[in-house]
């Protein structure tokens, strides 16, 4: 069975109960959770092998983070030690017209002092047929940065296929300039053959941009032929890339979404229905949901690209319905709901 491998950081989340402001919280809730760690949980929850590379500091939290991977069926044994602290976010929930806000402390994290040479990447790719990282690993530090790229070296240089969300965080791009960012963004993306983002990533990053869309004036009115000229853009900028994917988020308000997708491989462009999420429970880890669905979905339906991408869809349409960062369903759940039965009704 293919084997997958995440890079990046896992955090400790602290978020005040329900929909409290931080101003109102009296106690946080404690999850762990981070972008590629996120995906390795869904991968594991879906059967396929999955290790997760990081480095933490070797004391009573760095090794919670850990315990919370190894429980969830993540390989946990190419993790690397050091440095003093892990990374923390403080994420206050939004509702209706009030938008979710996080705040970053992971200054002098143990991972944004990783440095080349750290990881031992050839041993870590052994058997291995799939890499995944996203943006949020070399937005951290330069350090990162040039680690990320020694591992898309590797791993191109082993046949590993590499994937990539962008994900743009500007909160966390401190340590360069644009120029610098667009450089680092565009020397590790050209090394991926899957690449996954939506519009603000493939502008912020590239200045690439959907014509004639300003998606923050349409709202929620989110066309896919939309994206179309951003996936095409993207391949031309990225010859090695064989499929580019965009989500598709209308948000009509903090608790009410519309989640779809969208996928280009160079001569079709295939599209997936459009979910309603109302009532949003959890957003967050949305998108790395849907990229561990669609990891999957192309993993084990190589031939049916469609089938793939309504897969990571239903997916991460599930994922708004979980409390904390990572998507706890199974491979039924998924295929229950892409069946459209969205009902919700007990299961006995």
């Amino acid at each position: 069975m293919s084997k997958v491998v995440t890079f990046g950081e896992i955090m400790l989340r602290l978020a005040p109960q329900g929909f409290l402001r931080f101003s109102q919280a009296s106690s946080f809730d404690v999850v762990y959770g981070g972008g590629e760690s996120n995906v390795a949980v869904s991968l594991a929850n879906y059967g396929i092998p999955v290790d997760f590379v990081t480095r933490l500091p070797d004391n009573d939290i760095g090794a919670c983070a850990m315990m919370e991977m190894r429980k969830r069926g993540v390989g946990v044994d190419k993790i690397i030690y050091g440095g003093d602290r892990l990374g923390i976010y403080f994420l206050e929930t939004g509702a209706v017209s009030r938008g979710s806000k996080v705040v970053y402390d992971r200054a002098h994290s143990a991972i944004s002092e990783i440095q080349p040479g750290m990881v031992d990447w050839k041993s870590v790719f052994k058997d291995v047929s799939w890499f995944h990282w996203t943006g949020i690993t070399p937005a951290i530090s330069q350090g990162a940065a040039d680690a990320c790229l020694e591992a898309v070296k590797v791993a191109s240089d082993m046949g590993v296929t590499i994937s990539t969300d962008l994900n743009y965080r500007a909160k966390l791009w401190k340590y360069c300039d644009d120029a610098h960012r667009e450089k680092i963004m565009t020397d590790l993306t050209s090394y991926c053959d899957i690449i996954l983002g939506n519009e603000e990533d493939a502008q912020k990053h590239f200045g690439i941009h959907p014509e004639g869309l300003d998606v923050h004036k349409h709202g929620h009115d989110v066309k896919a032929e939309s994206f179309l000229s951003v996936c095409k853009q993207m391949m031309s900028k990225f010859p090695r890339a064989k499929k580019v994917i965009t989500t598709l988020r209308g948000s009509i308000s903090a608790s009410h979404n519309t989640w779809a997708g969208v996928m280009y491989d160079g001569s079709k462009m295939y599209e997936t229905r459009q979910y309603q999420i109302t009532d949003i429970v959890d957003r967050v880890g949305g998108g790395d949901s849907f990229m561990g669905g669609l990891i999957y979905g192309l993993l084990t339906y190589p031939d049916d690209d469609q089938n793939a991408l309504d897969f990571a869809v239903a997916a991460s349409c599930l994922k708004h319905t979980i409390k904390g960062d990572a998507n706890l369903v199974t491979v039924a759940e998924v295929e229950k709901l892409m069946g459209g039965d969205a009902s919700g009704r007990v299961s006995r």
